[in-house]
């Protein structure tokens, strides 16, 4: 479990005491482990110098500055001519003298990392990013700020002093970044005594709900974290997919009255609008919430990638099919329905039909289920094989390890 990680309390008492609501502190001691096999200084190494790193994958930072990408990019030589991969030795100058080196988007790039984001976002229910900040010694990066999301502070490598203070603007959006706050903030760090001031070790762990406001700056050794950032459904996201659904009833699209010619008019208008809007939205609660929570799902499945597929190794077991032992591609949205004579498997970027007699097989797999051609339900060995062939191609399937023998076992048995 990524919370057992990150946090030294039950997931039921972080949900009902510290999701949105304040910061927990929690030291290494209370944790079961550090945080090097996630990342580590030889890790950084190899990102930085090997893997071909490009913007927007990294920027540097520092004092407050985000740095020109020209100062630490350039291309990488005959067979890689692209001009916005990492020079390694502009890098390595502006970090001696002082910059931060910000790795963004890490779930993407770097194994270990995209295996623990994975199950950040089961975990959690929301999306989930990690990006790294290696820091020199007594020096920043950022000034006093707020993030628009969630995060966890996973304290790597070396110390980092923490400062944090209560928000300005409680749960702010994406749209309500923390500069349009500057004033507020600089007021809030001179005049109040901060919640938190702390230095961190190796092995703890920060959670700052969105809106607080924080600082942090290295202390006499290169300080290597996390921030494992989470961006809250809110609210206001089930209310926009609701007025999504009411723009089909041409009540709504109507053109409100010509002329309205002073105030009381228009609070007039406005008040009939919403009693309508609030009038349907109670007639149609049912409705239109099974509505928005088909929206809220298609857009989770929009901002959290699935597990990656591995092409070749697809297209062996396709090519095993009678044999392969085959899952459901884990974080693949999907809805499976009946349409005639047809199951229609639906998922975000299209949709696939299979004949009524694959129904139970498929409802199978989406459900959870480990087969392979001999115990799928509902079809012989050779259907079966048939179906399996075919959902690798589409990537909607996985085989569970194409490098061991088939350990046979019936869908009720799969863990």
């Amino acid at each position: 479990m990524m919370l057992g990680r990150c946090a030294a309390v039950d997931a039921r008492r972080f949900a009902d005491e510290y999701w949105g609501r304040q910061p927990l502190l929690t030291r290494a001691e209370a944790l079961p482990r550090d945080f090097s096999d996630l990342l580590s200084p030889e890790a950084v190494d190899e990102l930085i110098a090997e893997r071909g790193v490009r913007a927007p994958f990294i920027r540097l930072a520092k004092e407050g500055d985000v740095l020109p990408r020209d100062c630490y990019l350039g291309p990488a030589g005959f067979g890689a001519e692209i001009g916005d991969q990492i020079d390694s030795a502009k890098l390595l100058s502006q970090f001696a003298s002082g910059a931060t080196i910000v790795l963004q988007g890490l779930h993407r790039l770097w194994p270990p990392l995209i295996d623990f984001v994975r199950q950040a976002v089961d975990d959690l229910g929301h999306p989930v990013q990690a990006n790294a900040y290696i820091t020199p010694p007594v020096n920043r990066g950022f000034d006093p700020h707020y993030d628009v999301h969630d995060v966890f502070v996973l304290q790597v490598s070396g110390q980092k002093r923490w400062i944090v203070h209560e928000p300005v603007f409680e749960h702010p959006l994406p749209s309500q970044p923390w500069t349009g706050h500057r004033a507020a903030i600089e007021r809030r760090v001179a005049e109040d005594a901060p919640i938190i001031d702390t230095v961190l070790e190796e092995g703890d762990a920060l959670y700052l709900p969105r809106g607080w406001v924080h600082s942090a700056q290295a202390m006499e050794m290169t300080s290597i974290h996390l921030t494992i950032g989470v961006s809250p459904v809110t609210a206001l996201d089930v209310a926009r997919a609701v007025v999504d659904q009411l723009a089909a009833d041409a009540t709504f699209r109507e053109s409100l009255p010509m002329g309205v010619a002073d105030a009381d008019e228009t609070m007039a208008t406005v008040s009939k609008v919403m009693a309508e809007m609030v009038g349907s939205v109670r007639d149609d609660a049912a409705t239109l919430g099974a509505g928005a929570a088909a929206h809220l799902s298609r857009r989770h499945a929009d901002r959290t990638r699935p597990v990656a597929v591995r092409p070749l190794a697809s297209l062996a077991a396709a090519d095993r099919a009678e044999e392969t032992m085959v899952r459901w591609r884990h974080g693949l949205s999907a809805t499976v329905d009946r349409s005639g004579d047809r199951i229609v498997l639906r998922l975000p970027d299209r949709t696939i039909t299979f004949p009524k007699m694959c129904a139970e097989a498929v409802r199978a797999v989406h459900q959870g289920s480990t087969v392979d051609a001999a115990n799928m339900p509902g079809l012989d060995a050779a259907d079966a094989a048939v179906l399996i062939r075919r959902l690798l191609r589409e990537g909607v399937l996985v085989p569970v390890n194409s490098a061991v023998p088939v350990q046979r076992n019936s869908p009720a048995d799969a863990g």
